[in-house]
């Protein structure tokens, strides 16, 4: 059988895992050795289902993969514009904020450009169960099992996968051709006839869902689009410099130590700085394309406001979706070919998390302060958890913002956790189904 033992396997070649990678190689190249990133798909691709080719980040080219941890790193975005000739171009271009496209060819080019952890793609990894070793029925390693039918044991699991799509209850039953979430639009979209006389409803009121209406409005000029929302309307991200320092990495210690009832306030009042607004260009074309639809009567771009989706079906080989206007409870039928959800992803860990805890008997899924997945005492192989901690490290987890310093926090931690050679392997616990 196909089995390779590593010290750190790192599940997922997204920005966390690759910001780790650099932290190892700068920091513990002989870790990075001993380090592997698996990644599902062939190749690198960040927001793979909404790389749009006019969508910019929110978050500043400095926060990368590197610079807030070692600005003279050769794995700098800057650094990355130089080698590929566009510096230049992009000082000219006066933007803090690159293009989706920029960022994601940057973290094909670290991944590329990495000399000692190596990244495998069109690796899924399906299953992962404790090891026990030695004679202390201590598990100090996770056997993980990929589809190939191959095997990774590893001391040390970086999961850094991001969260599961958020599919409302409502939407589960339709066809899959007739619903696509956000994170598969870009690939899925492309399916659609361009020239037919689509009726597309877009669901949410935030970014996503915002270059979704635009995006098929664009490329479908036949078809008429209706964005779907709970709130009032559509609102500007809350971008002011004082509410953009929570998202310094030297906040992360204020939040981690601060109350449980701090900490719920923080998050509430941050939610729009990241969920539920839209960046002002976004904003004004949006509002300018309606405007311009109603002078000339066009009547393609549609909100529907305050509406709650109670229920949505087949009929007639449409989909009928219910709205029950918040404001007075009326019920409302819209019909139309093909539903776009722009609605986030789930608040609780992803499956993989969920499996891990449990095949070792914790229900209560938890990290400390460096991220490292909080088991029982037998328990000595390390699981860190990336961009999925929100609730205990605050809202920029899940983003650029803190990648470089998570990063060398973990390594750091890595390194005080480090086990003599590894004891003869005695039996590989199953993990409950």
């Amino acid at each position: 059988m196909n089995r390779l033992e590593v010290e750190i396997l790192a599940i997922g070649a997204g920005p966390g895992n690759l910001a780790l990678a650099v932290a190892l190689e700068e920091l513990a190249p002989e870790l990075a050795r001993e380090t592997v990133i698996v990644e599902q798909h062939e190749d690198v691709i960040w927001q793979r289902g909404m790389l749009l080719p006019w969508s910019q980040s929110q978050v500043s080219f400095l926060k990368d993969l590197v610079t807030l941890r070692n600005p003279q790193s050769p794995f700098s975005f800057v650094s990355y514009l130089h080698k590929i000739g566009r510096l230049n171009d992009f000082i000219n271009l006066g933007c803090f904020t690159p293009y989706r496209l920029e960022i994601s060819d940057y973290l094909q080019w670290v991944a590329r450009n990495l000399s000692d952890v190596r990244v495998q793609g069109g690796r899924r990894c399906v299953a992962i169960e404790p090891e026990i070793t030695g004679t202390d029925s201590e598990i100090n390693s996770w056997l993980v099992r990929m589809a190939d039918g191959s095997e990774i044991s590893t001391r040390n699991l970086v999961v850094g996968t991001g969260r599961d799509p958020h599919v409302p209850t409502e939407f589960r039953g339709l066809p899959r051709d007739r619903v696509i979430h956000s994170t598969q639009y870009s690939t899925r979209i492309e399916t659609v006839d361009p020239s037919a006389a689509q009726r597309i409803v877009v669901v949410g009121g935030a970014q996503s869902a915002a270059e979704m209406l635009w995006s098929t409005s664009q490329q479908f000029p036949q078809s008429q689009c209706t964005m779907v929302m709970r709130s009032i309307g559509l609102n500007c991200y809350e971008s002011s410099r004082f509410t953009n320092e929570l998202y310094y990495p030297s906040f992360v210690d204020e939040f981690h130590n601060a109350r449980p009832e701090a900490r719920e306030q923080l998050l509430r009042e941050m939610h729009r700085s990241n969920y539920s607004g839209l960046a002002p260009g976004l904003l004004e074309v949006l509002y300018r394309q309606i405007y311009l639809d109603r002078v000339t009567g066009a009547d393609r771009l549609r909100m529907r406001t305050m509406v709650e989706i109670t229920g949505a079906r087949m009929v007639d080989g449409e989909v009928e979706i219910t709205l029950t206007d918040r404001k007075t409870g009326d019920i409302e039928r819209l019909h139309c070919d093909l539903v776009l959800l722009g609605t986030g992803f789930e608040k609780e860990m992803p499956w993989l998390v969920r499996n891990i805890a449990e095949s070792v008997g914790v229900s209560d899924i938890s990290v400390d302060r460096n991220y490292r997945m909080q088991l029982p005492p037998h328990v000595q192989a390390g699981c860190y958890l990336q961009g999925m901690n929100e609730a205990t490290h605050g809202i920029a987890d899940s983003l650029l913002s803190v990648l470089a310093i998570r990063a060398q926090e973990i390594v750091q931690d890595m390194l005080q956790h480090q086990h003599q050679p590894r004891p003869e392997l005695v039996t590989t616990v199953p993990m409950p189904s």
